[in-house]
């Protein structure tokens, strides 16, 4: 059995007991592979398939409706005839690939070209800065940067040994033009085929906490590892999966390509500049969608508008990126019959935990352990493994969708994957069913009056309000409980940020919380996330902090005690 066969039979496994849990936990076993290459052993095989070749593998609409449709044939046949240009060029096997692109069929051509060439391919949002862009380069050991033109003026101040491949436009010096690998032969091979733990990918992560980690992953630990990510979204041949993620970032990659092909779906992308329900929902209903991923926050503005405006909703709907409310799931599941599954992986892994197809869901809750992964947890400070507790993977044997480890960051690596696990950082607790429940960061949970209080816990009763559009709790330091949850406040469409609208959620905070958790503060602001989207709580923590040193109070904070309604039932 080849490479190709043996793939195909495992993930063909996986699809047939995708509604029986606990059998594919029972059966299912990583392929051990000694070469592997995704371009080669794979994609190009399914565009081989008579079934499959001229079906769509790429759709990408734009805002003006037009369509740039490419079939398994046509980006197999295009990858192979532009990964031979870039060897041309003088592109080497294990050259370091920096792709800044936004959603355009280049970026999917030049992924599959760059796994072809054994290149190291390091993915990049085109939000980055020339600042951002001289760390990467740098610490990637990046020497060539595919880019579009609109992009090329922020490279003037970045300094480095790389070499510049523009996209659009007439490229000035050196720097050479992607439309000329449209003349190139269309015949290219490796002299020797991909190892399979060979570095394929180094992703910076968004950094939420501390300066970005760089994320190395083989062909085989996202290539193969996905099949985990392909049993929790439930995908099979012929579906059409919309996944709302910004190039150049691991989400991306997961469900924008490894995923959705593993499957042998349709990817598709609707690039909008500005979010609009409206118009999302009636180009899902244009293509048949039957697969929708989204992050939290877009979850969050769809059950603002009308969800019937969608007559035929997807049948699978999956959240990922940060832990969903469960608000947010049952607004969607009256509106479309459908429970949004929440799943949780990280840059580092592929989907570890999540709610599968056919399995009984708990709302709120994580899900389960994904075949191929076994999950402890512990406690942080005295490292007993219970039901409450980190995050960790047992390696040993190592799942496949594990990360080789942070690119020269043996300090850091060997740091997550001490004591024979792998450890995420994350902290769960698992019910008497074995579902497990997101609880937090392990640097977000705080204490106040010595009891252990969850940021997302307190978050969840936040965005019930229909005032709370987003929200994010955080210490505040107190005189006499150390500290006391603060909610940091984005109003929902329609809402205005007033004393009137601060006193509505404190009281319903006081109604559907226990004492210990109650919100004591609330401030109206926009919350500083990551450029990939995810809240940065550290500098709320931190400006809480700031503040309780310098003496001063917030002139925009409300408390409590402000409001007699709430005084008077104070406790």
């Amino acid at each position: 059995m080849n490479v190709t066969e043996e793939f195909r039979s495992v993930r063909n496994q996986l699809l047939d007991l995708r509604q029986d849990y606990s059998k594919a936990r029972e059966e299912f076993s990583w392929p051990q592979f000694t070469h592997f290459n995704f371009g080669f052993d794979w994609f190009d095989q399914v565009a081989l398939d008579p079934q499959r070749s001229d079906t769509p593998a790429l759709i990408i609409t734009e805002l003006d409706g037009t369509s740039t449709r490419r079939t398994w044939q046509e980006l197999s046949q295009r990858s192979t005839q532009l990964a031979r240009w870039l060897s041309d060029q003088g592109v080497k096997r294990s050259d370091s690939i920096a792709v800044m692109l936004g959603n355009q069929v280049e970026l999917w051509e030049t992924m599959l070209a760059g796994i072809k060439l054994g290149a190291i391919l390091v993915p990049c949002t085109t939000q980055l800065t020339s600042t951002d862009l001289e760390d990467r380069i740098d610490r990637g050991h990046v020497s060539w940067m595919i880019t579009n033109e609109a992009e090329i003026p922020k490279f003037e101040t970045v300094p480095g040994d790389y070499k510049l491949i523009q996209i659009g436009g007439t490229p000035s010096g050196d720097n050479l033009n992607y439309a000329d690998s449209f003349t190139a032969p269309t015949d290219f091979k490796l002299s020797e085929p991909t190892r399979a733990d060979e570095t394929l990918l180094r992703y910076f992560t968004s950094g939420t906490t501390s300066k970005a980690k760089l994320v190395e992953h083989t062909h085989t630990s996202y290539p193969v590892g996905h099949l985990s990510t392909m049993f929790w979204i439930g995908l099979e041949p012929g579906d059409v999966h919309l996944n709302v993620a910004s190039p150049g970032w691991a989400k991306h990659a997961w469900s924008n390509l490894f995923t959705p092909w593993i499957a042998e779906a349709t990817v598709f992308i609707y690039n909008y500049e500005r979010f609009d329900a409206a118009a999302l929902m009636d180009q899902m209903a244009k293509e048949h969608v039957t697969s929708f991923c989204a992050p939290p926050t877009v979850w969050r503005l769809l059950i603002q508008a009308d969800l019937a405006l969608l007559k035929t909703p997807p049948a699978k709907l999956v959240s990922a990126g940060e832990p969903l409310n469960a608000e947010v799931i049952d607004q969607v599941q009256r509106a479309w019959g459908q429970v949004i599954r929440d799943g949780f992986g990280q840059t580092e892994t592929t989907v570890q935990i999540a709610n599968p197809p056919g399995e009984r869901i708990t709302i709120g809750a994580m899900g389960r352990p994904m075949p191929g992964y076994d999950i402890i947890l512990r406690d942080p400070a005295s490292g007993q493994e219970g039901d409450l507790g980190e995050i960790c993977l047992v390696t040993t044997p190592r799942p496949l969708g594990l990360m080789k480890g942070y690119f020269e960051n043996e300090e850091k690596t060997a740091e997550v994957f001490r004591d024979n696990v792998y450890h995420t950082g994350d902290i769960a607790e698992r019910d008497e069913h074995g579902v497990l429940t997101y609880v937090g960061r392990a640097d977000d949970v705080f204490k106040s009056s010595d009891y252990k209080l969850s940021p997302f816990e307190l978050e969840s009763v936040l965005i019930e309000h229909p005032g709370v559009g987003e929200a994010a709790v955080v210490p505040a330091p107190d005189e006499l409980r150390l500290s006391v949850p603060k909610a940091y406040i984005v109003p929902a469409n329609g809402y205005e940020a007033t004393a009137e609208l601060a006193e509505s959620i404190l009281t319903y905070c006081r109604e559907h919380l226990a004492a210990y958790k109650r919100i004591r503060r609330l401030e109206f602001a926009d919350l500083p996330k990551t450029i990939s989207g995810k809240i940065r709580r550290v500098e709320l923590r931190k400006a809480e902090e700031e503040l309780h040193s310098s003496g001063q109070v917030s002139g925009t904070e409300f408390r409590d005690t402000d409001f007699p309604s709430l005084r008077s039932k104070k406790k």
